[in-house]
């Protein structure tokens, strides 16, 4: 499988979701996914698009999903990480901004991830990482923010009451603060350049962050947890595991880990 094979499952998504507003807009609940959260129509339309495209390309592939779980097809293989809808929220509330994030790794941990991929559903821009080769933004090389002045942190919080306050010495360095509400795309518009710090105070699952994760590296930037620790041994699952630091340089990561160890 190759970055290739990976567009054409965004491209599919983009020409089915596009056409489903009825689904999209559907705040009804098929129940819990594999990651505990409410699964809504718009999340199984687009697991259901990954899976069959998968099944089409006909390679052996361990599907990790936040809806359905662990899945093998064809006796299982490299661990393709998949949000479908990262921003479902968003997507149900009329928010236009929302993606499907899908990692390919080769092996059991984050810092195997090969390949990036996380796919705007509204813009229908595309950003991508290949380990060793780079970050893209609709085919073009990308990189982060090379100064140290806090310009724009992005965060997001799962439990405002607690959440925001843990991380808001460290929003009040910035110009602008900014909660998109989907993972995957924060951790883009921060390999783009666009945002120069973001955290996650809470526990993220893998499949929110192994997209963005190579993008960010392969751009130029820093990911770890809150405390400093490097994120490349968190294990390939679905359930919650580290928090999350983000930055677009060296600079503004070790200013950031300061503020907050002083929190």
């Amino acid at each position: 499988m190759d970055i290739n094979d990976i567009r054409k499952i965004g491209a599919r998504l983009i020409k089915e979701i596009s056409s489903h507003m009825s689904v999209i807009s559907d705040h009804s609940s098929l129940g819990k996914g594999a990651s505990g959260d409410t699964t809504h129509p718009i999340d199984k339309l687009a697991e259901d698009i990954v899976y069959e495209e998968l099944v089409k390309l006909g390679e052996p592939v361990t599907l990790v999903s936040e809806e359905c779980g662990i899945r093998e097809l064809r006796g299982g293989g490299p661990r393709l990480l998949v949000d479908p809808i990262d921003g479902s929220r968003n997507a149900v509330s009329g928010i236009p901004l929302y993606s499907t994030s899908i990692a390919l790794v080769d092996g059991n941990a984050v810092g195997q991830t090969i390949i990036g991929y996380v796919i705007n559903l509204v813009s229908w821009d595309e950003f991508w990482a290949i380990k060793g080769e780079g970050s893209f933004f609709n085919g073009s090389p990308i990189t982060t923010q090379k100064d140290g002045v806090c310009r724009v942190i992005a965060y997001e919080a799962q439990t405002p009451k607690t959440d925001i306050p843990a991380i808001m010495p460290l929003i009040s360095v910035f110009h602008r603060a900014r909660c998109f509400g989907s993972t995957a795309l924060d951790m883009a518009f921060l390999a783009q350049g666009a945002v120069s710090v973001f955290v996650v105070p809470a526990l993220s699952r893998s499949f929110d962050f192994a997209s963005g994760y190579l993008l960010i590296k392969e751009a130029g930037g820093r990911v770890t947890d809150l405390d400093g620790k490097e994120i490349d041994g968190v294990q390939v699952s679905v359930d919650r595991s580290t928090p999350l630091l983000a930055s677009a340089n060296e600079e503004l990561h070790r200013n950031a880990l300061d503020i907050l160890m002083r929190r």
